[in-house]
């Protein structure tokens, strides 16, 4: 067993955008992990990306990278719509696969990852890094435990400003663009991983004139009556904030919620700010979880499992549904 707990994780990564460059500098803190492996559509890049974090392979194609057997896992930061197809064909070659958020592009998709996964009895999980974030995890554990008393309030957005540019990545329609899928997933996470499933949703959302959303308002209602107040925008800047009012007192994860930031308690007019004295962007906690899972030999994560993934698509699915919002 020691032996094995001393295993280095050779990673591959598939995509080498920006999401790939801040997952490799952390994956460069983790003493049982290397980057072996890149893959990009050109081999330039590919080299680039190499060169600046010390990975052994450049390819330039995600098959070449696939058909390597030196790689245990990938990361796949390639564009929302290629998310199946890139994780299939690594599962299919037994290599567990990192995926980034949102796992697919609908239901429908993710389920069939789910079932390949399973059929190639391989490791897969959505790179939702934000449930692994130690002051997430802080919030998570006082909503369980009721340290406040019990939560009647949830606000959360997350919200940039960029011009319209159909050429890029987050604004184009083929490739899965538009704040919901890419941002909006942040403030439904933060609400399905404290409150569950809605009984019921509002959204309304506002579009780009080549249909795809520009800004996104979401109200869930919960039996309980407790309600969720979240939105998503990429033409407006937000504070990015998640507050939870709760009986006795209110938490409020600080600006950019979603990525290593400071808590802060108010109780009785009295502010306590917590700082959790992160070092890292913050990538490293899902991927040491990751590596924990591949040496157990686990194919599913007890905190990003299949079911919650199952249910944050649908989530997904179902507020794109009532907006109006299609992709084909």
């Amino acid at each position: 067993m020691l032996k094995q707990d001393k295993k280095v994780i050779k990673w591959g990564i598939i995509g080498l955008g920006n999401i790939a460059h801040k997952f490799a500098k952390d994956l460069l803190t983790i003493p049982d992990a290397e980057l072996y492996a890149v893959a990009s559509r050109t081999q330039e890049k590919a080299d680039d990306f190499a060169n600046t974090y010390q990975a052994k392979k450049a390819y330039a194609s995600y098959e070449d990278l696939a058909n390597d057997s030196n790689i245990d896992a990938v990361y796949i930061a390639t564009p929302h719509v290629f998310h199946k197809e890139n994780t299939i064909m690594c599962l299919q070659k037994g290599i567990a696969v990192l995926c980034e958020k949102p796992f697919a592009m609908n239901a429908n998709e993710v389920e069939d990852m789910i079932t390949c996964a399973k059929e190639n009895n391989t490791l897969l999980m959505e790179a939702l890094w934000t449930a692994f974030l130690p002051h997430y995890q802080f919030v998570l554990n006082e909503i369980k435990n009721e340290t406040h008393g019990k939560l009647l309030n949830l606000k959360a957005d997350f919200g940039f400003s960029r011009p319209f540019d159909e050429s890029k990545r987050l604004f184009g329609k083929n490739l899965g663009g538009g704040s919901l899928l890419d941002i909006g997933i942040y403030p439904i996470f933060v609400a399905l991983s404290t409150l569950g499933i809605p009984e019921h949703i509002n959204a309304d959302a506002t579009f780009f004139e080549n249909e795809v959303d520009a800004s996104c308002t979401m109200t869930f209602n919960y039996k309980n009556g407790v309600e969720a107040q979240l939105k998503s925008s990429i033409k407006e800047v937000l504070p990015t904030e998640a507050i939870f009012t709760f009986e006795d007192a209110s938490i409020k994860i600080n600006t950019m919620f979603h990525q290593p930031s400071t808590v802060t308690i108010t109780k009785n007019g009295v502010e306590e700010t917590k700082d959790f004295g992160y070092t890292t962007i913050g990538y490293n906690f899902e991927t040491i979880h990751f590596n924990d899972l591949i040496k157990s030999g686990k194919t599913e994560s007890d905190i990003m499992t299949f079911d919650f993934s199952r249910k944050l698509i649908a989530l997904l699915d179902e507020v794109s549904n009532i907006i109006g919002l299609k992709y084909s």
